[in-house]
Parts: C-alpha cells; structure tokens; sequence
C-alpha cells in the first residue's frame, strides 16, 4: 500500500469507537464466565502458573477479517496474554494458514478462546462474502456498499469487515446521515414528496454534519420529481427494487440533466444478477446479504507448546 492509502488499522480506527467495543467484549466476557468471572473446569484442570503458545488457525479458505480487534479482545479477556499476528485483515488466507500466535497462561487462553475464535469467524465471514459481490460486479465502476442490517452489537466490527472485503460503508446508523424513505413520504404525491425532500436537505445541511442526504424513490415519476430539485442538495438517490430496464432509464435521465447525485440500487439483489444491475451504469449497489447472509469462517484455537 501507498503512505496515502488507508490501511485496515485506519479503517479499524476510524470505525470502531474503544468504549464501543471495551462494553461489547465486556458482555462476551460475563457471558461466558458469569458475574464471579470464573472457569471451573480450567481450575480443576490447568495448573495457575502453566503458561502456553496456540495458534489462530483458518480452517476453511476466506478473506481474514478482526485481527485488529485481537488486541482489544486480550485486554478485556486475558490481559497477561499477547498475540503475534501472523497474517493481515483483507488477506485472503487458505486452509491451514496460522493467523496468530498466542502467548500467555494457559487458563486465559481457555477463557478467551471462544470470544476470539466467535468474533474472527463472524467477521472473516462478512469479508469472504463481501469479496464473493465485488469479485462478480465485473469490469465497472459500480461499488457494493453495506446495509443496517446487522447483527445488534456488531455493527461497528461488521462494517470493518465489509472494509476488509472491498466493500464500501453506508451509514453508521440513524444519526450519521439523512436517508428519507417511503414511510417519511407516505401519502404524498411525487412533486409533494419532491418539495418536502427539498425543504429537509436544505435545514439538514444547515443544522448537522452528516456524510450525505439521500432520498428513496421507487417510481420513475418519483425520480424525475427528485431531479428537479437544485443541484447540491442531495447527494444520492436511492432506486428501491427497480427492474433493470428502469434502472438503465434512472441513469439516463440524471445524465441528461447534467446532474450527478450518485444512483444507488437496492432491493433483492442477489449474486447471480449483481453484473446486470451493475452494467445498467448505477453507481452504488446496497447488499444487505454481505452481512445477514454471510457464513462464519471456520478458525480454530491449536493448543502448542506448555510451559
């Protein structure tokens, strides 16, 4: 990568707040040992002062995503106990491939195991199936970007998954950016809709800071009512279960106009039609399978050498 080119730890930095992820892995932690943060079965087995070496091993080929969270992990869970990484977030690894090496005693390896193995596949998993979307988009300018539709907790930690898979980020959540849907404009006309839209992009501009103002439609009427509105004041139009053949007349008449709010298809779909859609010349494909469709990856914790 180029100095200028953001890095997985940039793009962890930037998307994963510490007191967000310190609580989250706070519950992990209760989850597994409890209010009285106790394993008995490693105090009857593990000797306290038995310290280990185990290996992050990838069982299944994928693209590797969380290894930067391994080090918050460690803190929360096993504190005395470090990690060597041994391959990138974003690097596609094959099966077998170490990931990392862990050092500590033996009873914080066992505790942390299940939290770290949990995460790393979860999230390995959203990279592997982002990657599968932007590797069948084809020769276009197009870009998958991500959804809300994540798991409750791990939104943050998801997204960064996405990153790692060659995807693009969507909002954050509610408060990062206006996206004016069909239930804000339920039972208003198109040119209603248009000059409500209007109204709400010029007051949101001027009261938040937001990543961009984007507007639902689902009607070519609807469209054309939004191109009417100034230039500037909407970032992104959003084409909501569009047919191709209306996504190719969406294009077109923003191209006409002069305009370049980016268009932004969403709404079933699915891998094997991803090209067409992309080929209609949309500038942004929404995917909310890349996250609620994804399958863990298989990584396992290899017990090494003891001490």
């Amino acid at each position: 990568m180029s100095p200028t080119t953001p890095t997985p730890a940039d793009w962890y930095r930037r998307l994963v707040a510490p007191d967000h992820v310190r609580r989250l892995l706070e519950l992990c932690r209760d989850e597994d040992l409890g209010p009285n943060r106790l394993d008995p079965t490693a105090a009857l087995m593990v000797e306290q002062c038995r310290r280990a070496e185990a290996w992050v091993v990838a069982r299944r080929g994928g693209i590797v995503s969380g290894l930067q969270a391994v080090g918050d992990i460690l803190h929360v869970l096993a504190p005395s106990t470090k990690a060597h990484l041994l391959a990138q977030d974003g690097q596609r690894v094959e099966p077998g491939q170490c990931l990392a090496l862990l050092d500590g005693p033996w009873r914080e390896i066992l505790a942390v195991e299940r939290t770290l193995l949990n995460l790393l596949g979860r999230l390995s998993g959203v990279a592997t199936e982002t990657a599968r979307y932007v590797t069948a988009l084809g020769d276009v300018s197009a870009v998958i970007v991500d959804t809300r539709k994540t798991t409750p907790g791990l939104r943050q930690l998801e997204k960064y998954a996405v990153l790692c898979g060659g995807g693009h980020n969507h909002r954050m959540g509610l408060y990062d950016a206006v996206l004016i849907k069909d239930n804000h404009l339920a039972g208003l006309s198109a040119s209603e809709a248009a000059q409500k839209v209007r109204r709400a992009a010029i007051e949101a501009r001027r009261r938040f800071s937001l990543s961009f103002v984007e507007v639902e439609v689902d009607t070519i009427d609807q469209l054309e009512a939004m191109l009417g509105i100034e230039p500037g004041l909407l970032d992104i139009i959003l084409l909501d279960n569009m047919g191709l053949e209306d996504m190719r007349q969406a294009v077109a008449m923003r191209d006409a106009r002069g305009q370049r709010p980016l268009l932004e298809a969403s709404g079933g779909i699915a891998l094997d039609t991803l090209a067409e859609v992309a080929q209609t010349g949309i500038d942004r494909i929404a995917v909310g399978a890349i996250t609620h469709h994804a399958v863990w990856l298989d990584i396992a914790l290899d017990a090494g050498a003891m001490a």
